[in-house]
């Protein structure tokens, strides 16, 4: 299809491209020469009062009704063949390989809620009456759960589908009976573009109100405060920077009715060590760990950031290292052959060279390794080690870089471990890597840095997060606004949902699932 560089609001494409902004080839850093439509006060405003008039029709949808939706959705994305992917790789430097599965994931989180929804998106809590009850009789009480309303979504910069126009948070939306006003992100345009036609493609097909979805493009800042600060918008999903982030939630807690602010803001995601395993296995560990970072050059919100090492003097092997040193040097040697590759963006390449040389300054830090350089829009990895105290006492080596930089953090023993995890801030993940004879010290770890991670993994890297029902992508602050929370994952629906108690309802007032 022609991208039209415009808006798309409740159903019609509108917008004046002129005056507006262009995305940037991610290879190239030269702009893409469509022009896109920063969207007005008017049209966000038309946006969101459409999505509050499609509310009343859509959350009385039956669940089988919104999970044909949904599984529509789907199809039109995969209709969009070649063209989606060509899109999706010029704005964001991404591989095909890596557009294609993650377009697979997109449609699969839209059939994982289409599961739910058939199979009953919430089980029935019911306590009948008890007229015998003393010394007063039991109600009937039965307990639902209703769709919030508007929820306006942003999408992420570094899942161009997966976390985009009809992501996790615009699906678990949806799912949960809420129409969704995407806030699209100016680095990938085009490709919002495609995928919004496919979602009003499915909705023509299913017959629905067309407020249940818009699309509102734009560079200006002030589209994302009048869509978090609009009275009818009733949920915001977020994934993106902490500043940004925390100037939106600031604008929420100023609103005279305060709503749920889902944010998704940063994450170092720790890697802890142990000794015996990096004695056995440290080679093995440290070419685990630089591919793990170098999945889309480190910008994947589970990238391990930081590893916490004990730098021992004793292991198995008599070669004049101890095993840390053989660990590192590992680890150095495998990053020092990683290729250069290019970021997102213009902005973030020139943002993660800026964080790498302000890393390069700070006292104590050394840097170990830098990967391969390339053409000048590309930027290269770096490998860096520091100590605890060093750690402890600078903020700047505790902020997740976004790109693929990782820290060692030398612990002189298993105590300064612990201390380490101590000043840890929140995180999506975190990782023990430990064999047999590490289980007593990994138990200690994993008691500990359960409390500051949303996800524990053993033995196995951040990078990937897999979409079930089980999965929790949340964390304690900074990693997520919601500490009760999860984006991925058949329980995201959650979120745009609020319970309610029926006591007395006769049959024909309640919903299906409470019937009996």
């Amino acid at each position: 299809m022609t991208i039209t560089g415009k808006n798309l609001i409740a159903g019609q494409w509108t917008g004046e491209t002129e005056g507006g902004f262009t995305a940037f080839d991610a290879n190239t850093h030269q702009p893409i020469n469509t022009p896109f439509a920063d969207a007005t006060t008017e049209e966000v405003n038309t946006a969101i009062i459409r999505a509050n008039e499609a509310f009343t029709t859509y959350s009385q949808l039956s669940a089988a009704k919104r999970a044909a939706f949904l599984r529509a959705i789907g199809e039109q994305i995969n209709a969009l063949g070649d063209e989606l992917v060509e899109a999706a790789c010029a704005e964001t430097g991404l591989p095909a390989m890596r557009i294609q599965g993650e377009r697979g994931r997109t449609v699969g989180q839209l059939g994982l809620f289409a599961d739910l929804l058939e199979a009953g998106e919430y089980p029935a809590v019911i306590d009948k009456a008890d007229a015998d009850r003393q010394p007063l009789p039991k109600p009937d009480t039965r307990l639902g759960y209703l769709p919030l309303g508007v929820v306006g979504v942003f999408a992420a910069s570094n899942f161009p589908l997966a976390f985009s126009t009809a992501g996790g948070d615009t699906a678990s939306a949806l799912a949960a009976g809420c129409p969704v006003v995407m806030k699209a992100h100016a680095a990938h345009p085009a490709t919002a573009e495609l995928v919004a036609s496919a979602i009003l493609k499915a909705i023509e097909l299913c017959g629905l109100d067309k407020g249940v979805f818009s699309l509102l493009q734009g560079k200006n800042y002030a589209i994302s405060s009048q869509i978090v600060t609009h009275p009818l918008v009733k949920a915001v999903g977020f994934t993106g920077s902490e500043r940004v982030g925390m100037i939106l939630q600031q604008q929420i807690y100023q609103r005279p009715e305060p709503i749920p602010f889902y944010g998704e803001l940063g994450s170092i995601n720790p890697q802890f060590l142990m000794p015996a395993k990096v004695d056995q296995d440290g080679e093995e560990l440290a070419k685990t760990l630089v591919a793990s970072l170098m999945m889309g050059q480190g910008q994947i919100c589970t990238s391990p950031g930081v590893w916490a090492v004990i730098a021992n003097k004793k292991g198995d092997h008599d070669n004049g290292d101890d095993s840390y040193t053989r660990f590192v040097n590992f680890a150095a040697e495998t990053l020092s052959e990683q290729p250069a590759g290019v970021m997102l963006t213009p902005a973030m390449c020139a943002s993660y060279n800026k964080a790498v040389e302000a890393r390069k300054s700070i006292g104590g830090v050394e840097l170990l390794a830098t990967g391969l350089s390339g053409e000048q829009q590309q930027c290269s990895a770096t490998l860096f080690t520091t100590d605890l105290k060093s750690f402890v006492n600078s903020p700047l080596l505790q902020e997740e870089i976004f790109g693929f930089s990782a820290l060692i953090v030398r612990c002189a023993d298993f105590a300064e471990m612990m201390q380490f995890i101590a000043v840890l801030k929140g995180n999506l993940a975190a990782s023990i890597h430990a064999i047999d004879k590490d289980f007593d010290l990994a138990r200690d770890v994993a008691q500990a840095v359960a409390h500051k991670v949303g996800r524990l993994i053993y033995n196995q890297v951040p990078t990937g997060v897999e979409v079930c029902a089980s999965m929790n992508h949340g964390g304690p602050f900074p990693a997520s606004t919601n500490i009760r929370t999860t984006s991925v994952g058949s329980e995201a629906i959650k979120r745009f949902q609020r319970p309610i108690c029926y006591q007395n309802m006769p049959q024909e007032l309640l919903p299906a699932i409470l019937k009996c």
